[in-house]
């Protein structure tokens, strides 16, 4: 279902190609809100297209091979209206960056340091990449929700920059095993093994 409303919220913008579709939702401006693989946008058009919900024309270019445009239809913006009071499930957060942080002591000045400067610099780019597309998209009242959508993640990107920047050289000074040191791992007692073990069957977690 979310590809399908990823694909009609698109369309609800403006007529785009199959080719545009998937590039803007894999690497564009609509990749920050949908898990949206190569694979699974032409299967997800042709459905919307059999179900009624858009339509699809071919252009024929000079020398080219004819290029196919999506158009949504009334019944599609229908269906996107009725997707879009749907409850939402949580927001999915995963961060490499983070693993590497959490075992800090393990992985050494070098490779934190390194992750450190790669995840700013990435941070840096995506913040630039939101920036520039803020100042191409007109002030209107039908551009309001993304101009606020964009707005909260140059927001988002600026607060993560500034927290690595002031925090980084802590992270960098438990690489370089300089903070304290445990005589052994510390130990996470998971919930459901605490609840449900018996004394002697409890799982621990050691973590890095």
């Amino acid at each position: 279902m979310s590809v399908r409303r990823l694909c009609l919220a698109m369309l609800s913008a403006g007529d785009a190609t199959g080719y545009e579709i998937r590039k803007e939702s894999t690497s564009g401006c609509f990749s920050y809100f949908e898990d949206a693989s190569y694979g699974s946008i032409y299967p997800a058009l042709a459905k919307l297209e059999a179900d009624g919900l858009v339509t699809m024309r071919e252009e024929k270019l000079p020398g080219k091979p004819a290029r196919k445009v999506y158009s949504i239809t009334q019944a599609g913006r229908a269906a996107l209206l009725d997707m879009l009071q749907e409850e939402l499930p949580p927001d999915i957060f995963r961060s490499p960056f983070l693993l590497v942080a959490m075992c800090a002591k393990q992985a050494g000045g070098l490779a934190i340091r390194r992750a450190l400067d790669q995840q700013i610099e990435q941070t840096r780019l995506k913040l630039n990449q939101l920036s520039e597309l803020r100042s191409r998209v007109p002030d209107t009242a039908a551009n309001k929700g993304m101009l606020w959508s964009i707005g909260y993640g140059i927001d988002c990107m600026t607060r993560k920059i500034e927290y690595l920047e002031a925090n980084r050289t802590e992270l960098e000074t438990i690489a370089d095993g300089e903070a304290v040191q445990e005589t052994s791992p510390p130990v996470i007692q998971t919930p459901l093994a605490a609840e449900y073990a018996g004394p002697d069957q409890r799982s621990e977690f050691h973590a890095c």
